[in-house]
């Protein structure tokens, strides 16, 4: 294993550690009384923090707060009109990638994935290990398993497609891996994605798209964007169903209220992510 891959997978480790600490503390913690919770000095956390997110662990124990959601819905709240105006080259994490998706068609998602080879591996990435799936058309999935073993995700992102056949192979998901999270990836910085989903859960998947990094949306919002204003509740599976984490940003959809939500991949994922977009969209504006 590359040893970036390693210190990927240890630093958020680490932050992931942080997290729950922070959750069981009554107040907030001084950089030492963190450290110690994590059997680390001072100095050597700050530096795992330095290198995953770009600020100090104070002000990135800021952004993991439960009142961190409520205070992005006030202050970096995209209506769907600013996000289309703002495309997908926000800061952050999608830097200047522009990604690129192709739909399946009614018809062929009916048929469960029948037709369709899907290569797949694991990838050490910013938050644990995760399941990359990819079809000769582009990334179809992206799993989170920190909280679950690997066998049990892909168990779950298989069933999506019960049809497909399935290959072990990482070339197929690689590049597109590498794209999403920074790397050089396909056509220059490309990432191509194949939605595989029904024809409302791609058109709230699109919509999602257009929230820019460091920034959030509501499922009421997203119900208004996708010509469905009272249909919140579908609009909430739909984001549930999402098959693409990160890629296709549902972390960043929120309650009404500034509550995270539920999170497929695990409530702890969602609010690193969501961290980790703000304090790179605060360091470099």
């Amino acid at each position: 294993m590359p040893s970036h891959e390693i210190e990927d997978r240890y630093h958020y480790q680490v932050i992931r550690r942080a997290i729950a600490e922070i959750d069981r503390a009554e107040g907030t913690l001084t950089l030492d009384a963190l450290a110690s919770r994590l059997g680390m000095s001072g100095a050597h956390f700050q530096r795992v923090f330095t290198a995953w997110v770009g600020v100090s662990p104070k002000r990135y124990q800021q952004y993991l707060t439960l009142g961190h959601a409520k205070a992005l819905l006030a202050a970096r709240f995209s209506t769907q009109a600013a996000a289309d105006g703002a495309g997908l080259s926000g800061s952050g994490r999608l830097h200047d990638l522009f990604v690129r998706w192709e739909a399946m068609t009614p018809g062929t998602y009916a048929q469960r994935g029948a037709g369709l080879t899907i290569r797949h591996g694991w990838f050490d990435t910013p938050f644990g290990p995760a399941l990359g799936m990819a079809t000769e058309r582009g990334l179809c999935g992206l799993a989170f398993a920190n909280d679950t073993d690997p066998d049990a995700t892909l168990a779950d992102m298989t069933r999506r497609w019960p049809a497909a056949v399935y290959v072990a192979d990482q070339s197929g998901p690689a590049p597109h891996i590498a794209a999403a999270f920074g790397g050089a990836g396909d056509g220059a910085g490309r990432a191509r994605l194949h939605l595989i989903g029904a024809p409302f859960q791609i058109k709230v998947w699109e919509a999602l798209l257009t929230v820019p990094s460091g920034h959030v949306t509501s499922y009421g919002t997203l119900a208004q964007a996708v010509g469905a204003p009272r249909a919140a509740r579908a609009v909430g599976s739909a984001v549930g169903a999402n098959p693409l984490g990160f890629v296709i940003p549902c972390h960043r959809c929120l309650r009404g209220d500034g509550g995270l939500g539920g999170y497929h991949w695990g409530l702890t994922t969602k609010r690193a992510m969501l961290g980790w977009e703000a304090a790179r969209l605060d360091a470099h504006p």
